[in-house]
C-alpha cells in the first residue's frame, strides 16, 4: 500500500510537544552514529551511580558526571543547531550549572524533587545553546537562557518532561524483556537503554532553543501604526500629518 504523506511540520513558534519529540527522533535517525555517541557520557554516569560506593558517588558524579552530561549537551547543540566550537567554555560552564541539580537528585533521591530539578533545568538549560549560537558571556548567556525559558515555560517544561517519560518507558520495556536473565542482565539493559535513549533527551533540549527563540520574536511588541498612515489629510492639506506640509509647487 502507498504510504500516506505526513502533514507539513508546524513552524517553531507553534510547534507542539509531540512534534518536538518527533523532530528529535527524526534528527536522531538522520544523524544516527553521531547522535548515538552522545549517550556514551551519560551511560558512564549511570554505571557509576549503579556500581560505585556511596562515597565515590558523592565525589565523582556531581563533578565528572556533570561535566560528561554538559559535554554531551554541547555535542547535541552542535548536531541540532549547526553551531561551531566557539564559546565552548562558556557553554560548558552553563551546562554544568544546569545539570548539577539533576545528578545530585539521582544520588540523594529526595522524594518529589525530580520535577523540581527538571524545572530548574528547564529554566537555565537554554543558556548552553544561547552561548554557542549567539556567542555570549556567561552572565549574558544565563540571562538569555532564562528569557527564552520565560517565553513559553509551559511548552519547555512539558517538552522536557515528555522526553523524560518517553525515555523512561522505552528503557523500562527493555528491562522487563531481560528480567528473566538475572540481575546482571537487567543492569546491562539499563545501561544500554541509557546509552541509546539519552541522546533523544539531549537533542530535544537543543531543539527547544529554536522553539523558544521563535516564541520570543513572535511575542515581541510591534510598533503601533499611526492612525493617519503618515499621509496628508484629504480635506485639510495642511493638517497634522507628516512634518512637510503639502504645498503648491
Amino acid at each position: 500500500m502507498p504510504r500516506r504523506e505526513l502533514p507539513p511540520p508546524l513552524p517553531p513558534e507553534t510547534r507542539t510537544v509531540g512534534q518536538l519529540v518527533a523532530e528529535s527522533l527524526r534528527l536522531y535517525g538522520a544523524r544516527f552514529w553521531p547522535s548515538l555517541s552522545l549517550g556514551i557520557g551519560p551511560a558512564l554516569v549511570g554505571a557509576a551511580i549503579a556500581e560505585l560506593p556511596r562515597s565515590l558517588e558523592w565525589m565523582l558524579v556531581p563533578t565528572v558526571g556533570t561535566a560528561l552530561w554538559s559535554a554531551a549537551y554541547i555535542g547535541a547543540c552542535r548536531l541540532a543547531l549547526g553551531t561551531g566550537s566557539a564559546n565552548t567554555g562558556v557553554a560548558f560552564t552553563a551546562g554544568c550549572v544546569a545539570f548539577a541539580p539533576l545528578l545530585l537528585q539521582r544520588i540523594a533521591v529526595v522524594p518529589g524533587f525530580d520535577l523540581v530539578t527538571l524545572a530548574f533545568f528547564a529554566f537555565v538549560s537554554l543558556a548552553v545553546p544561547a552561548a554557542l549560537t549567539e556567542r555570549l558571556s556567561f552572565a549574558d548567556a544565563l540571562r538569555r537562557g532564562t528569557r527564552l525559558a520565560r517565553a513559553d515555560y509551559v511548552h519547555e517544561l512539558g517538552s522536557l518532561a515528555t522526553l523524560v517519560i518517553t525515555i523512561f518507558l522505552s528503557g523500562l520495556v527493555l528491562v522487563v524483556v531481560l528480567h528473566g536473565f538475572g540481575d546482571q542482565a537487567i543492569r546491562v539493559a539499563a545501561l544500554i537503554s541509557l546509552l541509546v535513549l539519552a541522546p533523544v533527551f539531549l537533542l530535544g533540549a537543543a531543539l527547544l532553543y529554536v522553539d523558544q527563540a521563535a516564541r520570543v520574536v513572535s511575542s515581541a511588541p510591534r510598533p503601533r501604526r499611526r492612525r493617519d498612515g503618515d499621509v496628508h489629510p484629504a480635506l485639510e492639506p495642511d493638517g497634522a500629518g507628516r512634518a512637510d506640509a503639502e504645498v503648491e509647487p
